[in-house]
């Protein structure tokens, strides 16, 4: 039932029209008549009526002048004029005021009656439309959260054009904010490890805690976009202008997340990080190097921030093959373990064998594999000129093994070698690395600002991971090092120059004297005095 209100200033008008009309049948409430627009606008609030029924000259307040109000605060307000001036400057101005009727006195019930019926039948549509429309977005609304979870997979894993991503971005109502972009993949260590702690939850439901902690902690700090992948991994997406600073702040929101989800699930995650990238067509290469991160867990084992910077440097990702055996072989191949890569292939094989495959379909298979570990090679930007001879391809070597047993053998000779190139490389890169590092430290060292923060920047590696390297490369802690060093600068200066304890100390990073001269005598054994007296 619509509510409706009839404005004249002749009462017999406002009394015959609504006596005369069966209102109920028509579909409508008279819910008051007025005799000017004045005392309709101080009811509007209150009735909030769906059709007006107004007269234009009136006093006070005329049609005109209500059809104006009506249509700047009550819009959705159907106006129908009643009134003897049959003039087209008064039908021109209802017409913008987008006044529903214009109906000229004198007329009959019959008249009205015919207009509010088709007034009705409009209301009746524009309702089942506006219901439609709502049903539609409570739909959208519902449905979001998958749209966007399956909009971030495809991101993530193949390219689009970037006209294309900001559309969905806007559509989807995400935010991805910042010319640089970088991607981390959250991963449990070990799924066994779930029924062991909680034997009567649902992993799914354990895999969403892990998502739901690290979305709390990117949500503060206002960072990202957090989602689950299809494989129940936890991908972050984190954006910046600054590409130092957001690798920075990546890494430490990485750590509290993995401490977070330690804390208060009891079991641990590691956490691959990619390179920073830029342009949001190219966020699914900064996810690609961050689940080839992940696999160096084998290495380095469970509840790290892994970055693939760490161990392969910043460069491009090339596409893997991405049959899982494959991968697994890979990742063996690069993180060196033997034992590893011969349980693969030993698996490889048993299932060419369990398969039945002829001889030429397994030569394609390994192919397939040889090319995935070229793939690596570039990737890490080893060429195929220091590993294989000039004359010979091993794509053409294996026609030359006529059983699946020597092609296994011959599989584990190839991994084995690759592999031996593989790490010589990752040596190299850490000597280089450590060397540059020690080189900072020795330039450094009488700077009492200089920290690990500051090394692990001039060397672009995370700080627990270069404290791993450092400590084996050294043999003792960055602050070790540096105490020792600044301590040998001190006694050669002790020993050849005239120079006061305190200017030694400043000379060597150490504002305060007293704790250099703690320092001195706790390393050596002597106070500086007494050095120099020896000396």
């Amino acid at each position: 039932m619509y509510k409706i209100i009839i404005v004249d200033d002749e009462i017999t008008v406002r009394e015959g029209i609504r006596d005369h009309l069966n209102w109920h049948e028509l579909g409508f409430e008279v819910v008051g008549d007025y005799e000017n627009g004045r005392e309709v606008i101080e009811v509007m609030e209150q009735l909030q009526p769906d059709v007006v029924l107004t007269d234009i000259n009136m006093p006070f307040v005329d049609g005109l002048e209500l059809s104006r109000f009506l249509y700047t605060h009550y819009p959705r307000t159907k106006v129908i004029i009643l009134t003897g001036y049959d003039e087209f400057e008064y039908a021109q101005q209802a017409l913008k005021l987008k006044v529903h009727d214009y109906i000229v006195k004198p007329n009959t019930a019959d008249e009205i009656r015919q207009i509010l019926i088709r007034l009705k039948a409009e209301m009746d549509e524009e309702g089942r439309k506006t219901e439609d429309l709502t049903k539609l977005k409570e739909r959208l609304r519902e449905s979001l959260p998958l749209a966007r979870e399956r909009f971030l997979n495809q991101l993530t894993s193949g390219s689009m054009r970037e006209g294309e991503l900001k559309d969905k971005l806007a559509y989807l109502e995400l935010s991805i904010e910042g010319m640089h972009h970088l991607v981390a993949v959250i991963d449990v260590d070990d799924h066994g490890e779930l029924e062991r702690f909680y034997p009567e939850t649902e992993s799914e439901l354990l895999y969403f805690a892990v998502f739901n902690i690290s979305e709390e902690i990117v949500g503060k700090h206002n960072a990202g976009i957090v989602f689950q992948n299809n494989n129940e991994k936890t991908i972050v997406i984190l954006s910046g202008e600054d590409i130092e600073v957001l690798y920075d702040n990546a890494l430490i929101m990485l750590e509290e997340i993995k401490g977070a989800v330690k804390s208060f699930l009891k079991f641990t995650v590691s956490i691959g990080v990619g390179d920073v990238c830029t342009g949001l067509n190219s966020i699914h290469l900064s996810h690609k190097r961050a689940a080839s991160a992940l696999d160096y867990r084998f290495l380095l084992g469970k509840n790290r921030v892994i970055s693939i910077n760490d161990f392969e440097g910043n460069a491009n990702a090339r596409v893997p093959y991405n049959k899982v055996w494959e991968r697994k072989l890979v990742s063996g191949i690069k993180s060196g373990t033997l034992q590893e890569m011969e349980h693969i292939i030993s698996q490889i094989v048993h299932n060419f064998k369990q398969s039945y495959l002829p001889l030429d379909r397994c030569y394609i298979h390994i192919q397939q594999l040889i090319i995935s570990i070229m793939d690596a090679l570039d990737e890490l930007g080893i060429h195929d000129d220091s590993i294989y001879r000039i004359d010979s391809s091993p794509l053409t070597d294996i026609y030359q093994l006529k059983t699946l047993d020597e092609i296994g053998v011959w599989l584990a000779a190839h991994c084995q070698k690759v592999s031996l190139m593989i790490l010589e490389k990752r040596d190299h890169f850490v000597r280089v690395q450590m060397m540059k590092a020690e080189a900072y430290i020795h330039a450094h060292y009488a700077d009492e600002l200089i920290s690990l923060d500051a090394v692990c920047k001039h060397v672009s590696m995370s700080k627990s991971y270069f404290s791993l390297l450092f400590k084996s490369y050294q043999s003792e802690t960055f602050i070790g090092y540096l105490t020792k060093l600044r301590v040998e600068k001190a006694k050669e200066m002790l020993k050849h120059t005239d120079l006061k304890s305190y200017d030694i100390a400043d000379r060597v990073g150490y504002a305060d004297p007293q704790y250099f001269s703690l320092i001195f005598k706790k390393t050596t054994g002597m106070t500086t005095t007494e050095y120099r007296n020896r000396i």
